[in-house]
């Protein structure tokens, strides 16, 4: 997994975010074609400063690099912390502040 980029917009007390997962997500069918390991992302949370906002356990049946886009009240200026999780264990987090 490389990294996450996050949008994260606020207006009228409701901020909007978009964000893009770098993940190659190769499924069962995919790996045995490619002879390559399974490996696709299960887990992924938002916090905004430290209260979770999105949570989600996900499938082999997102896309590569997959797009969320999520809504919650909040505010400008504070961090938005988002965190994904694969099949192997690895893990990547990214921290961007709301616009």
């Amino acid at each position: 997994m490389k990294k996450i980029r996050i949008r994260a917009k606020e207006k009228k007390g409701i901020v909007t975010v978009k964000a893009v997962i770098k993940h190659p997500m190769l499924s069962y069918i995919e790996a045995k074609k490619k002879h390559k390991k399974v490996n696709f992302i299960t887990y992924i949370v938002a916090k905004a400063d430290g209260e979770t906002v999105y949570e989600v356990s996900t499938s082999q049946f997102l896309s590569k690099n997959p797009f969320i886009k999520f809504q919650y009240r909040g505010k400008k200026g504070q961090e938005l912390e988002i965190t994904a999780k694969d099949l192997s264990g690895d893990s990547v987090t990214t921290v961007k502040k709301v616009k």
